[in-house]
């Protein structure tokens, strides 16, 4: 089975099995199909990956209101809409709290209850997306991150 990239934040790449694609006739107004065109070129992007793409942000977008993407370093991740903060960011300190809504509210006072439900939801719908992030973050331990990351720890004093 062929293997693609999906990309939803900084390191949540993941190399997956591609599903298959249906090919499918869609009647676009020309100025949009020129304004996706003008974006697939800036991306380096094909019209038909960069449509499919648009499409299921926009369909995760919907089933989870409240989250939004961004592009980020390697690839598109999710936030909470109207801030930097990313999806699997709240989602740890969720689980931290024992998945207790109100202690992960508190863990980030400038954030409303509906954003921290919004970022919730989005885990829940999708899982598989946001543990594979949550897994790599785990693996970067204080001692991995002296041994490959030697100019990120702080020198003695």
């Amino acid at each position: 089975m062929p293997i693609r990239e999906t990309c939803y934040d900084v390191h949540m790449c993941a190399r997956t099995p591609k599903p298959r694609s249906t090919a499918r006739g869609l009647r676009l107004p020309s100025a949009l199909a020129e304004a996706v065109q003008r974006e697939a070129d800036l991306r380096g992007s094909t019209w038909s990956a960069l449509t499919t793409e648009l499409l299921d942000e926009a369909l995760r977008q919907r089933r989870a209101p409240g989250v939004a993407f961004v592009d980020g370093a390697t690839g598109r991740r999710a936030v909470v809409a109207g801030t930097a903060l990313e999806v699997w960011e709240v989602v740890a300190a969720w689980k931290d709290a024992d998945e207790d809504l109100a202690r992960t509210t508190e863990a980030f006072p400038w954030l409303t209850e509906l954003q921290v439900r919004a970022a919730i939801g989005y885990y829940l719908l999708y899982l598989d997306d946001v543990d594979r992030r949550l897994a790599r973050e785990e693996a970067w331990t204080a001692e991995r991150l002296r041994r490959e990351l030697p100019f990120a720890v702080p020198r003695p004093t």
